[in-house]
């Protein structure tokens, strides 16, 4: 084990650490044991050092924050602290898979989407309503317990990095690209409803087996600005107006978390959600808490446009028939889709793929709200940050 300070292996005199179960960019994920209350933690360790006490006294403060989130379906920040400098939490060690090992190229029952949704959601309107914004919801950020919960793990923590660790500059974008919101890529304020849209794409996953914008890291993050995710046209009614609500362009007009959580109670048909879930976590061999990033991946040439998405094999919802929605705009709307597109393209083109233009210079011609946001999402995909 690569031991995460010079000479120890203990934490606060406390936390003894054991084996990596997790690595991400910015941190490693080491099971411990916490020998003062003599129960296994999960540890989060920070790889940069914080030396400025102005930071840790931020990151304290922000996981006091965290930690008097109480919901069952959040994973617990127990402590926080520094170790040579270097910040990291302790947490709740969940027993169970998580979803990405679920649902990764499987279009799942809708039965089980429902209930991974509706959970999920209800940890997310708890968290909103403590004032605390997850920023990076994706599917191997939650976890299915073997008790059938659904837990929303390293919640809050992408912002704690973000302020401390001096691994970003102001207003660099937070997340993960396949999930990202729309104001996240312009680097906009993020809000409750940025979580309401990045949990719209893991449901839309789940329900077809594919990510709705499955691009390279940058590309997939524009690829939103102009075009929202297809919905697939035989689900329910109610499906695709959740669906189309949650995954709006604009913030304003998306749904609360506790709007979506009541919608998908309401999809349910009664299922017992927790049964649903325990056996979904069951299915799945391995147990982890955190998962290993995945690999960057460098940006394929860009496509006129994305393949759609095929629907879900089976579901329980009742189809309701009727014409699908008309993919033909009007002409004005065409021109201008066009035009959003063109830009885009020119950006990933000239500003991020290999080849494009050297360093840190935004290319001529990009909207001035963009050069800040293009500028982060460069230095991510190149490992700069």
């Amino acid at each position: 084990m690569t031991l995460p300070a010079e000479g120890t292996s203990t934490l606060s005199g406390r936390y003894v650490l054991g084996e990596v179960i997790g690595r991400g960019g910015m941190a490693e994920v080491y099971r411990a044991t916490d020998t003062v209350l003599d129960r296994a933690v999960a540890v989060k360790l920070l790889r940069e050092a914080t030396g400025d006490p102005s930071d840790r006294a931020r990151f304290m403060a922000e996981a006091k924050t965290l930690a008097k989130l109480n919901h069952a379906g959040l994973v617990t920040v127990l402590d926080a602290g520094t170790s040579a400098d270097r910040p990291f939490l302790v947490m709740e060690l969940i027993d169970g898979p998580n979803l990405s090992e679920c649902c990764t190229g499987t279009a799942l029952h809708i039965t089980r989407v429902v209930a991974v949704g509706t959970q999920v959601a209800e940890g997310l309107a708890h968290a909103h309503a403590a004032g605390v914004v997850h920023r990076d919801v994706k599917p191997s950020n939650i976890m299915l317990g073997r008790d059938g919960r659904v837990w929303l793990t390293d919640f809050g923590i992408a912002r704690l990095i973000g302020d401390t660790a001096h691994l970003t500059r102001t207003g660099m974008t937070i997340g993960s690209p396949a999930y990202l919101a729309p104001e996240q890529v312009r680097g906009q304020e993020v809000g409750p409803a940025s979580d309401v849209y990045s949990l719209g794409l893991v449901l839309l996953e789940m329900i077809t087996g594919r990510r709705a914008y499955p691009q390279a890291s940058t590309e997939a993050a524009l690829a939103r600005l102009t075009t929202p995710p297809e919905i697939p046209a035989e689900l329910s009614a109610g499906w695709r107006t959740l669906l189309a609500r949650m995954t709006a362009i604009e913030p304003a007009e998306r749904p609360t978390a506790d709007e979506v959580a009541r919608e998908l109670r309401r999809l349910s048909d009664g299922e017992d959600a927790t049964a649903v879930t325990a056996v979904m976590a069951a299915e799945v061999g391995s147990t982890k808490v955190m998962p290993r990033s995945a690999p960057t991946v460098s940006a394929p040439p860009v496509s006129p446009s994305p393949a759609p998405s095929p629907a879900a094999s089976t579901r329980s919802t009742p189809v309701e028939p009727g014409r699908a929605r008309t993919s033909t705009p009007r002409n004005w709307t065409l021109i201008a889709a066009l035009v959003g597109l063109a830009v885009v393209v020119g950006i990933i083109v000239v500003f991020v793929l290999p080849g494009g233009t050297a360093g840190d210079e935004v290319p001529d011609g990009v909207p001035p709200a963009l050069e800040q946001p293009l500028t982060d999402l460069h230095d991510a995909v190149n490992g700069d940050s």
